[in-house]
């Protein structure tokens, strides 16, 4: 066993190996698009804990497995038929997986040396949380970026109230609300990514990291930029200016009734979109985009935890919207959630208060010692 790589317990979902001075951590899920479990979630912390305190170890990079004749996927989230599962039997690895995870994204942004998340593919959820920290965020034309959780009746956690809160405008509410998918361009534009490398030199780069020499950071640095271009990229300033003109209104109901007004193609399957989303979970999604704004990524990261304690035991899970959405989604797949209720008109202000009143103590929360 090579000392630089600790024993791990993902029975293989996490590759991990070292070249010179790199560590490199693969995401082999591709089956479930490198969906994390949160054998995975150990695993990376307890390889990038090494590595921290490891000399040798200069950088690391984080890539997804490729499928065979396939599109890419970096990652696509977390497991969420295990949310489901885990909620209507009570276990508290539910809770274990959340506490986990978040600790793992606080991880990743406060990591020591250079973390490069090479993020080809399907970069959704979870995969963003252990994406966004890192130091170089690399995309291609096939970047796929987005924070769907609103449409299984969650809200963009793993730290997307503190990074789409750094969002220009209103671009993060648009993000978090919607789900809107967005490509290499914008993310750049917007700061969710920094760099974009062709994937026609994607294969080539990869190599590169695995088995080229790789003496120090700044090398595996420049193994990275030296294969950079220009991302292809729409208007991304006329679409801010659109995303704030309907997204900066003071309340859910607002942003509706400004799309509504508007008329445009846009506004109207944007509005169709938000009309498919639980009202009650946009409502705690807007609360949380507009105060990380003002808080610092550990306090968000407490935040959310709180959130999605509520999120799955505020009403029990026999009438949880996320368990609801989970099971519309991916276990009866009728994609046709039934929430409750069913109109933002019909949203209880208090209801979405409670969301926001931690069930600890700060002395007691799970993420108590996050700094």
């Amino acid at each position: 066993m090579n000392a630089a790589v600790p024993n791990l317990v993902s029975d293989g979902q996490i590759l991990a190996e070292v070249n010179g001075c790199l560590g490199l951590i693969t995401l082999n899920r591709p089956q479930a698009l490198n969906a994390l479990s949160l054998a995975m979630i150990r695993d990376m912390t307890t390889l990038l804990r090494h590595w921290a305190s490891r000399p040798e170890i200069q950088a690391v990079a984080v890539l997804g497995a490729a499928r065979e004749g396939k599109a890419p996927a970096f990652c696509a989230g977390g497991d969420i038929r295990f949310f489901h599962q885990a909620a209507h039997a009570g276990d508290p690895a539910l809770g274990e997986f959340f506490t986990e995870e978040y600790r793992l994204n606080h991880l990743i942004h406060h990591f020591p040396k250079p973390y490069i998340a090479l993020m080809d593919g399907i970069v959704m959820g979870g995969g963003m949380g252990i994406s966004q920290g890192a130091k170089l965020r690399v995309l291609s034309e096939r970047s796929k970026l987005a924070m769907p959780e609103t449409a299984i009746g969650l809200f963009p956690d793993v730290g997307g109230g503190y990074f789409l809160a750094q969002c220009p405008g209103h671009v993060g509410e648009w993000l978090a609300l919607t789900g809107h998918t967005i490509a290499a361009g914008d993310a750049i534009e917007w700061g969710l990514g920094d760099v974009y490398v062709p994937a026609a030199q994607w294969a080539d780069l990869v190599e590169a990291l695995r088995f080229s020499p790789q003496p120090s950071a700044e090398h595996v640095v420049a193994t990275v930029m030296e294969r950079v271009d220009l991302a292809p990229t729409a208007d991304p300033k006329a679409a801010a200016e659109r995303i704030d003109r309907h997204f900066g209104e003071p309340t859910l109901a607002g942003i509706l009734d400004s799309l509504a007004a508007a008329g445009d193609d846009w506004a109207r399957q944007t509005r169709e979109t938000l009309l498919t989303r639980s009202p009650l979970m946009m409502a705690v999604t807007l609360e949380l985009v507009r105060r990380g704004r003002k808080l610092s990524l550990a306090d968000d990261l407490r935040l959310e935890r709180d959130l999605v304690h509520h999120a799955f035991h505020l009403r029990g899970a026999a009438r949880s919207e996320t368990v609801e959405g989970i099971r519309a989604l991916a276990v009866d797949k009728d994609h046709a959630p039934r929430w409750s209720p069913a109109a933002v008109a019909d949203v209880d202000a208090a209801e979405v208060a409670a969301f926001f009143v931690s069930p600890w103590s700060p002395a007691e929360h799970p993420l108590r010692d996050l700094s």
